[in-house]
């Protein structure tokens, strides 16, 4: 060949940019390997070689790895199908940066020790389908052997409810997102609450199999809807019970339905049902789910049992 149209490293150093370096390093791992060498035994390389370090600069500045630059170089791979699997695999990496980001401001908020710091990193960094996996085991343990238990179903509207609020954690989340969603963790692991969600599992399919509990819960359920945000709003706690104008809205509408029940036994029934449905773990569980997928958090329900129980006995009602 001739030598004219052969350069040294030190002519592709002052061609490329490249420090000499660099070129004998790619020279050593075959990106760039010479094509003759001097009679002083120094490397030459041929023409092809400026294109070669040019796109070899290029997609290192890019972040591919040599494997993947021998492979283009090489004709081995073409330059848009590494650069769409090199695009996929830094999807990955932001997904991730963004949720260690995300982990990191939730630790300088909490300021955990290094133990609870450690596990909002695990739970955090778990897969959608792990945590779908996590939420749907504490669903499943809660009606797992339910159906056919003293001759009962599980209530199928309350098992679909409790299987839709699956937690989505957004590729970009929140601290206040991740926080969520390791506490939601921790209560669907916690053994007492559990249990919990396990009885009213229990009443939900105990109160399917009679009407009379059917029609009257439906009352309470739409009290509860009507009236929740008005409650709320008011601050409503068992010393303002006696509040005339909620006596006579919220209090009204749960006398009325508790009036029409004919045993003091369904009373008992349809108030320890609202007993559960208000309870401060219980309604935490719900807004949990809400606050990871960013949706709008529901209603306040836990200070509506001490009010109605407390309003009843004033008025002389179903809670004495």
């Amino acid at each position: 060949m001739d030598s004219d149209t052969l350069f040294s490293i030190g002519e592709l150093s002052r061609r490329t940019g490249l420090t000499v370096k660099t070129i004998r390093f790619y020279s050593d791992e075959g990106i760039v390997p010479p094509t003759d060498r001097s009679p002083a035994g120094y490397r030459l390389y041929g023409p092809d070689a400026l294109a070669r370090l040019v796109l070899a600069r290029t997609l290192r500045d890019l972040g591919l790895d040599l494997a993947a630059v021998r492979r283009v170089l090489d004709r081995e791979a073409s330059v848009p199908e590494v650069a769409e699997a090199h695009a996929r695999a830094l999807d990955v990496q932001i997904r991730m940066l963004r949720l260690r980001r995300a982990v990191l401001r939730a630790v300088a908020r909490r300021a955990p020790d290094t133990m609870e710091m450690d596990l909002m990193h695990r739970l955090a960094t778990l897969s959608r389908a792990e945590r779908h996996r996590l939420v749907a085991d504490f669903v499943d343990d809660a009606f797992d052997g339910l159906d056919g238990l003293d001759g009962l179903d599980a209530n199928p509207e309350f098992t679909s409810l409790m299987r839709s609020a699956m937690p989505e954690l957004p590729d970009d989340p929140a601290p206040e997102q991740v926080e969520a969603w390791v506490e939601l963790a921790g209560l669907c692991q916690d053994p007492d609450f559990r249990a919990a969600i396990r009885r009213v599992a229990r009443e939900q399919a105990e109160d399917s199999a009679r009407e009379d509990a059917v029609a009257l819960q439906g009352a309470i359920d739409r009290a509860l809807r009507e009236r929740a945000d008005e409650a709320a709003a008011a601050g409503l706690l068992p010393a303002s019970a006696g509040g005339v104008p909620l006596a006579g809205s919220l209090g009204g509408l749960y006398a009325d339905a508790f009036r029409r029940a004919d045993s003091g036994d369904l009373r008992r029934r349809l108030l320890a049902r609202l007993r559960s449905t208000a309870d401060p773990g219980a309604e935490r569980y719900w807004r949990l789910p809400a606050a990871v997928n960013g949706w709008p958090g529901p209603a306040a329900l836990a200070p509506l049992h001490p009010w109605f129980t407390a309003v009843s006995a004033v008025s002389g009602g179903p809670g004495r």
